[in-house]
């Protein structure tokens, strides 16, 4: 690696019918709403607050003490999507004390649910007093979309940047200390975000994101995958010579020089070959073709870093899959020092 990171409140009782049933909903996972009023058990009273752009909370769902998912009814995507919420285990909704966020953004062709499903995110959450929100990212290139000029829905970057970090710390305790980590589409994402928004995270961290968009070969990558997802592959960023300047506006290497004065790290395999953990590849794998690719932009992505003497941390390892057993071995190795970028205590 090269370096240039006490137990929740009981519930209180509930004192009428709704009450009883929405502790019975969150004893039971499952999710209810009720007119005027917010749901997370017992423990709410007071009604969620919306965001500036009239996004609001319609559900919540309690998976566990201090797991929870919540429906968003966002204008900015033009329906409603779901996030997840890791709280910290001192956290109560009437507490005076607020709470740094860690934003964890999954890859393409995956859900808020990423995290969660493929790695032990809860255990590494609850070790320390922070809270960790992933939220829904779809296939949607963590980018407002340009749709041949008409802008409108989707608008993720939006979603995320606005509405997503306005409902948790206006409704979660959440105060405006943030990192965020991403894989893949999520890793670039991450970084995107922190260079268009100075100030808005104090560390990021990519996990084989694409750290430079329009790199020899990566743009009809890109254009490609999005049409295998099923999308149009030019409503996103538009055309890639005729619409050049969208394109580099979304682009990490373009965008480098905003990032003086965020903590960045980025790692990536390059080699194509498999690492541990991996089973055998051959060379047409896609996910060993496909971590060479993105190998190639972190590498470019760190030397345009070096030109204009921003400080980083990179774990260029060479080996290694586009898959979670390569980010896993990162992110667990990372975790501590993410959390002390935003002051969070151990638990």
């Amino acid at each position: 690696m090269t370096r240039r990171n006490r137990p929740a409140p009981r519930p209180r009782r509930p004192r009428s019918r709704a009450g009883l049933l929405l502790a019975a909903a969150a004893l039971a996972g499952t999710e209810i709403a009720l007119p005027g009023a917010a749901h997370a058990g017992a423990a709410r009273t007071a009604p969620f607050e919306a965001a500036d752009t009239g996004a609001r909370i319609t559900a919540e769902t309690r998976l566990g003490p201090r797991e929870v998912d919540i429906t968003i009814e966002s204008p900015s995507l033009g329906r409603s999507v779901k996030t997840r919420i890791l709280l910290p285990r001192s956290w109560s909704p009437d507490a005076a004390a607020t709470w740094p966020v860690l934003y964890a953004y999954h890859g393409g062709q995956d859900d808020y649910t990423s995290w969660p499903r493929n790695t032990d995110i809860e255990a590494w959450a609850a070790a320390y007093e922070a809270i960790v929100v992933m939220p829904e990212a779809a296939d949607g290139a963590y980018a407002n979309w340009y749709n041949y000029g008409r802008g409108g829905t989707p608008r993720w970057q939006t979603f995320h940047t606005e509405e997503v970090v306005q409902l948790i710390e206006r409704n979660y305790r959440a105060n405006g200390t943030r990192a965020a980590i991403g894989d893949s589409a999520g890793g670039q994402g991450a970084i995107t975000y922190a260079a268009r928004f100075p100030g808005m995270f104090t560390h990021v961290a990519s996990l084989s994101g694409v750290l430079w968009l329009r790199a020899p070969g990566m743009p009809a990558l890109t254009l490609a995958t999005n049409a295998l997802n099923g999308q149009d592959p030019f409503a996103i960023y538009g055309f890639v010579l005729a619409n050049a300047d969208n394109w580099r506006a979304h682009d990490p290497y373009e965008l480098a020089p905003r990032l003086r004065g965020t903590k960045i790290f980025f790692s990536s395999g390059t080699t194509g070959e498999p690492g541990p953990g991996d089973p055998p590849g051959t060379p047409w794998d896609v996910g060993l073709f496909s971590e060479k690719q993105v190998g190639q932009t972190n590498v470019a992505f760190r030397d345009r870093l070096d030109e204009l003497g921003i400080p980083y941390t990179a774990d260029i390892y060479g080996a290694g899959r586009h898959n979670w057993p390569s980010w896993i071995r990162v992110a667990t190795r990372i975790w501590p020092d993410l959390m002390a970028s935003i002051g969070a205590r151990r638990a």
